[in-house]
């Protein structure tokens, strides 16, 4: 079987899938779960830039797809006027004050450089001082933010724009964190750089789960404007009843659809351009280069290749992808959830979803997103099914029967790890492999 037919056939089985879960369950869940499938596939693309590109062990994917769902709420969300009046010029005096501190750091190890007990001692110092004078402003600030109405707003809100640009600046957010992890991580080795990405993303997690001001904390940001309709303002539009109508629909119902087509759409536009871009950069010589410097860095630095250099640009770039799905998912669901971001969810998974489709080809990554991603969604309903058909011989107060249906959620690591175990065994470069050797 040729490479393209393969990825046919492999694609037509996943749409073969989907379309019986929406003639045997409902078409609503499919369209939930193709949605959820391709915000799955775009972050595995952005995991995929980084280690089938490079070969850069990012163990911190949950941290840039949190940093995309921040910036849901700082551009759609409308400003609380309120917390600005009682902590706003603190929190600017802070701004500055940290900015001043960095300029002043560099300024004096610049100087001081060629002495360099002195550069350090200076550049503490002012770090020292400019820590507590931040600080000052900053609690003050943010107790009084904090105590505005906590049980509604407590937080600063956002800009009030349109939702839709949250997801290129949840890119620029993720983008800006991967500049400031890859210039202290990728000097090291590819496990320290999986330890250091993987606490960096806790930090980040920690931060958003804990500064109310900010996020709300646990108290979660509900209610994100949407770049679709709501379905109250479909069933109650003459056009969309006559159209319901007219397809002899149930108008409640086919407003659910008619939404979630919608963001079908929006998702779609946004996975193949990232797709198509990813496939341009993998094929052209800056793609050749990335995959010569991953297979052999001494190599290419032998070249005169500017190894960290070229790691840098991809997992900011990398990075960035993960952050746009991220403000996807956060837009999608219309609340951001701090505690929601577990690895399971946002590292494990989208690891597995490259690896089963196929580390260094793009469309494996897209392909194993959404294999994953059903898997996953499907595994416990199934499991359900098969448990409650193969324990009907028992009766329904059974102890047994009751603890093998309880046990149902557990179906879904369980199906993860043999999903992975047979893919390994039976495909160990994935569903669809790398394509290697010159094309015609």
């Amino acid at each position: 079987m040729t490479g393209r037919t393969r990825k046919v056939v492999l694609f037509a089985a996943m749409a073969g899938l989907l379309t019986i879960v929406g003639v045997f369950q409902s078409w609503s869940l499919s369209l939930a779960i193709i949605n959820l499938c391709i915000i799955s596939a775009v972050m595995a693309l952005g995991v995929n830039m980084q280690w089938g590109y490079a070969g850069l062990f990012n163990a911190g994917v949950m941290g840039f797809a949190a940093l995309g769902g921040l910036a849901a709420i700082v551009v759609s969300m409308p400003p609380v006027y309120e917390t600005w009046d009682a902590g706003g010029t603190g929190l600017l005096l802070t701004g500055l004050v940290v900015a001043l501190t960095i300029i002043a750091s560099v300024g004096a190890y610049r100087k001081l450089r060629e002495t360099p007990p002195a550069a350090a001692i200076a550049v503490a110092l002012i770090v020292v001082i400019g820590y507590f004078v931040a600080r000052s402003f900053f609690l003050p600030a943010t107790r009084a933010i904090e105590l505005i109405e906590p049980a509604k707003t407590g937080y600063l809100g956002g800009l009030g724009l349109p939702v839709l640009l949250a997801w290129p600046i949840g890119g620029l957010f993720a983008a800006g964190a991967a500049w400031v992890v890859g210039r202290v991580s990728l000097g090291l080795r590819a496990d320290y750089l999986a330890i250091a990405t993987l606490g960096i993303s806790e930090i980040i997690i920690a931060i958003l789960k804990n500064e109310d001001w900010l996020t709300r904390g646990v108290k979660n940001v509900n209610g994100l404007p949407r770049p679709t309709p709501y379905e109250i303002d479909l069933q109650n539009a003459q056009w969309f009843i006559d159209l319901s109508a007219s397809i002899g629909a149930d108008t409640v119902e086919f407003s659910s659809i008619f939404v979630k087509l919608c963001y079908l759409v929006l998702f779609s536009t946004v996975l193949l351009i990232v797709l198509f871009l990813s496939e341009r950069a993998l094929n052209s010589p800056w793609g050749r280069m990335m995959r010569a410097i991953r297979d052999n860095e001494t190599a290419a630095e032998a070249m005169g290749k500017d190894v960290k250099g070229r790691h840098l640009e991809v997992f900011i770039l990398g990075s960035a992808v993960i952050g746009i799905a991220g403000a996807m998912l956060t837009t999608l669901d219309g609340q951001f959830t701090p505690t929601s971001y577990q690895p399971l969810r946002f590292t494990f998974l989208i690891w597995v979803m490259v690896i089963v489709g196929g580390s260094g080809n793009n469309f494996g990554a897209v392909l194993g997103g959404f294999i994953v991603w059903f898997a996953w969604i499907e595994a416990e309903p199934v499991g359900a099914w098969l448990i409650d058909t193969l324990t009907t011989w028992m009766e329904d107060t059974d102890p047994l029967r009751q603890h093998l249906l309880n046990g149902a959620p557990y179906m879904r690591p369980i199906t993860m790890g043999l999903v992975l175990l047979l893919v390994l065994r039976f495909s160990p470069k994935g569903l669809i492999p790398e394509e290697t050797g010159r094309r015609a």
